[in-house]
């Protein structure tokens, strides 16, 4: 059987199993005896569990994580702001402190495209540095300067901490993955105009972060049209939600190929992937398939996956929660799609995270907190592979 890789507050196997007991300090206990299905075993805490994540800083092809570097190392001593968005002009930013000594200078970068003179008047400050090698400046900015810049809508400051490390080169100075304090900046409209197909277990699309962007897709496999399970919303919620998601503007669209026990057959999931084909093919839209799912070696799931991406739909897949080589599971090892790993809050890969060739990046998996199922306005904190294929 296959898995979708994700866990509670701990970690999650995903793997191929034969009649092996999971060993558990609590949840739900499974036996997995069939080889030719998904399986999604358990959600509760594990003993010696493992399990998959991804990562915002993007490491090819490389099972240990680097520590990021500065993004203006010519200026090592300054606290860097990348400018992405002043209110009144449109353009998206992030403020981010250095790691060494700084001087009380920023570093403003702006989007292509956004006039520099038309920035330098609305701030009014004390310009050190001028630039024609990027659309930028450096200064000193007042408080109210800096506030507006904060007080941008295409700013977030109620994040989880994945979101935050995804928009920042530097690594966190805050360790906490369960506050909701972090800041992560995003483009004007994220995701407009892309459909996010979540091939899971379904979403509770009346969830208040999805707002009216989420719908249901189809349901293969007979299971009741609704996400029993909660691990599709809780990808869904990371993908495309109000306050927990990447692409807040994205349209998101429920495949269920998965039962509420998290169970299902490849034979249902490929019927999933023609839908999400079919699906887009006759929108025109730009398109995602988000897979948190995978377990055994499936040569007709893998060659469904391939197809997919050859339709140009963007296909993103868990990389396994076995902390083992990514290229003995499927879909992971799928070559087309983009595999993603685990990494912590610390920039480490994540100890259940599969690696090895087949993995393209790594993004935060570990203590996600995401939409959940229960309430409009449910929530959890869980760990997974599956909690970084939405990138």
């Amino acid at each position: 059987m296959f898995e979708s890789c994700s866990i509670s507050r701990s970690l999650v196997k995903a793997k191929m199993m034969t009649k092996k007991t999971l060993s558990r300090t609590g949840g739900k206990q499974s036996i997995i005896l069939d080889t030719n299905k998904l399986y999604f075993a358990y959600h509760g805490p594990w003993l010696g569990g493992s399990m998959m994540m991804q990562r915002d800083q993007f490491v090819a092809k490389n099972t240990e994580i680097p520590s990021p570097s500065p993004t203006m190392q010519s200026l090592a001593a300054v606290i860097a702001v990348i400018a992405l968005a002043v209110p009144v002009f449109a353009a998206p930013f992030a403020i981010e402190k250095f790691s060494g000594e700084t001087t009380g200078k920023y570093i403003v970068k702006l989007k292509d495209g956004v006039s520099k003179a038309s920035v330098l008047a609305a701030l009014n400050s004390n310009i050190t540095h001028d630039w024609n090698l990027m659309n930028g400046f450096a200064g000193h900015f007042s408080d109210d300067a800096l506030g507006a810049l904060r007080a941008s809508p295409d700013v977030e400051t109620n994040a989880p901490w994945g979101l935050s490390r995804i928009s920042q080169a530097a690594k966190l100075t805050n360790q906490d993955t369960s506050a909701l304090t972090y800041t992560y900046t995003f483009d004007t409209s994220p995701g407009r105009g892309v459909d996010i197909y979540i091939v899971d277990t379904g979403v509770f699309t009346a969830h208040t972060t999805l707002g009216d962007r989420a719908r249901w897709g189809a349901t293969f496999g007979g299971y009741p049209s609704a996400d029993g399970n909660g691990h599709g919303t809780h990808v869904a919620g990371t993908a495309a939600g109000s306050q927990y998601g990447i692409a807040k503007a994205a349209s998101i669209i429920a495949v269920k190929v998965l039962g509420d026990d998290g169970s299902g057959s490849v034979a249902d999931i490929i019927s999933g992937l023609n839908f999400v084909a079919t699906s887009a093919s006759s929108s025109g839209r730009p398109s995602v398939a988000s897979m948190s799912l995978g377990g055994g070696t499936s040569t007709s799931l893998d060659n469904a996956v391939t197809s997919l991406v050859n339709a140009g739909i963007h296909v993103t897949v868990a990389a396994g929660n076995s902390n083992a080589d990514a290229a003995n599971s499927s879909p992971a090892r799928v070559t087309a799609a983009v595999t993603v790993g685990a990494s912590t809050i610390a920039d480490a890969r994540a100890s259940f995270s599969n690696f090895g060739s087949v993995v393209d990046v790594f993004a935060p998996g570990q203590n996600v907190i995401s939409s959940w199922i229960g309430s409009t306005t449910a929530t959890n904190n869980i760990s997974g592979t599956s909690m970084v294929t939405v990138s």
